[in-house]
């Protein structure tokens, strides 16, 4: 077993429902700042972990799942659909 490399799997892709939805919860927190890289991230957190983060949390989420839904959300922006602190 020394010496052995073990190909690591692929992360896979986020279900692209849940990353909608985290997304749209995203939004929901907006109300305590409209900071979309903070709260896509406290919403995956949530997901993950059960509980919103307190200060200086540092327990680990789905880089590829946080990234799936702050570009969600910022696609939404982008499509059309204007970002609750501009509206």
């Amino acid at each position: 077993m020394a010496g052995m490399i073990l190909a690591m799997d692929p992360a896979p892709t986020p279900d692209p429902q849940l990353v909608r939805q985290l997304a749209a919860a995203s939004r929901e927190l907006d109300s305590s700042g409209a900071d979309p890289e903070r709260n896509c991230w406290m919403v995956v957190h949530r997901h993950v972990h059960g509980f919103l983060p307190v200060e200086y949390d540092i327990r680990e989420i789905p880089e590829e799942l946080y990234l799936a839904v702050l570009a969600a959300r910022l696609g939404e922006k982008a499509g059309g659909v204007e970002d609750s602190a501009q509206a």
